[in-house]
Order: C-alpha cells, then sequence, then structure tokens
C-alpha cells in the first residue's frame, strides 16, 4: 500500500529511520519549518548542544537573573550554519526577524527576543536552537523515497513538553509506532 504525503510536510515532524543512524541525524526529530518545490528547512528538536541558555545570553552581553532560564538547554537544529541561533516559539509576537510556521509556530532569528526572553518578557514555551537543516528540491521527498524518515504531523507536547531523550520515540509513538523495533535499532536501546 503506497502513502501518499501532503503536498507540504509544513508542521510535520521527520522522524529518522536506521538509515540515518551514522549522520547528525541519528535518532533525530526534525520540525520542518518550510517545505515546498524550493526544498524544505527544518529544526531538529532533541539533539543537545554543549550550550546552556545563560551562556547564550553571557555571549550576548544579557543579563539574565532566572536560573531555570539560564540553565535551559540550547539545541543543535541541524548541520547548517551552527554559528546562527533560531528561537522556536509558540506566541507568534512582534518580534524584528520572524517567520511564521503555521498558526502554532513561530521562529525568530533577532536579538530582539533573546532580550526579551532575559528579561522574562519573552514567549513562554521556546526552544534556542543552533543551526538549521535543509534540503533541496526534491531531496527530501528522495530521502522520503529511500525510506530515511517517517513523517507525522507535529505536537506541541513533543516540542515543549516531553524530556529531549524521549522525543524520538514519542514521535514514532504519534504513528503508533515503537521505534526499538524498527529494523536497525533494535538492540541500541
Amino acid at each position: 500500500m503506497r502513502v501518499s504525503l501532503p503536498s507540504s510536510l509544513t508542521g510535520h515532524f521527520l522522524i529518522a529511520m536506521p538509515s540515518l543512524a551514522a549522520t547528525p541525524f541519528s535518532r533525530g526529530v526534525a520540525l520542518l519549518c518550510q517545505h515546498d518545490e524550493d526544498g524544505a528547512v527544518g529544526l531538529l528538536v532533541n539533539q543537545l548542544s554543549e550550550y546552556r541558555m545563560g551562556d547564550i545570553l553571557g555571549q550576548m552581553r544579557l543579563d539574565c537573573t532566572d536560573p531555570e532560564l539560564a540553565d535551559a538547554p540550547v539545541l543543535i537544529g541541524g548541520p547548517m550554519q551552527q554559528e546562527r541561533g533560531f528561537v522556536l516559539h509558540r506566541e507568534h509576537g512582534h518580534w524584528e526577524s520572524s517567520f511564521r510556521v503555521n498558526d502554532m509556530w513561530s521562529i525568530t532569528s533577532s536579538r530582539d527576543i533573546l532580550g526579551a526572553m532575559a528579561t522574562g518578557e519573552g514567549p513562554r514555551q521556546a526552544l534556542l536552537v543552533l543551526g538549521y537543516s535543509g534540503w533541496g528540491a526534491g531531496q527530501l521527498e528522495q530521502e522520503l523515497k529511500d525510506n530515511s524518515w517517517l513523517t507525522v504531523e507535529a505536537n506541541d507536547r513533543i516540542i515543549f513538553d516531553t524530556p529531549l531523550e524521549e522525543r524520538w520515540s514519542a514521535a514514532a509513538g504519534l504513528m503508533g509506532l515503537d521505534p526499538m523495533q524498527l529494523p536497525g535499532y533494535a538492540g541500541h536501546a
């Protein structure tokens, strides 16, 4: 049985399959932020970087007095431009450089959102990621045909409430799958 995909997977998760185990996408969950005939852009939402939010705010000379925010993890959004930061957030707001993914999420890359977060004025639900994932025209479609990824509509609970180490299995669970039962992953818990 052939499953047809929507014309755009914007707002969907890409869940890494075993064929991606030796890549930066190993056990990755990417939120597709843009997908059209020109290609796709996404952010990994479960790959931990070596930084904490306080490290990034300090580098930007922004004071943060909230210890919980300062200790928040910073994620690796993908292998491209890891020197650039992106804030994935729920409330759309009026930031200088924001891109609306859909009715639920926006991505902001301007400093003003970090300043607002540092003072407690930013979005309540937000992730800071460094870098992004990108696919050229037709590349993602070919990877889907090659069974490199599973796709499912994304949800807030996994992005903002599920612990990082559980996001991959929770995203697969949206499809009713246990990823440890997939060939190539069994025995690698």
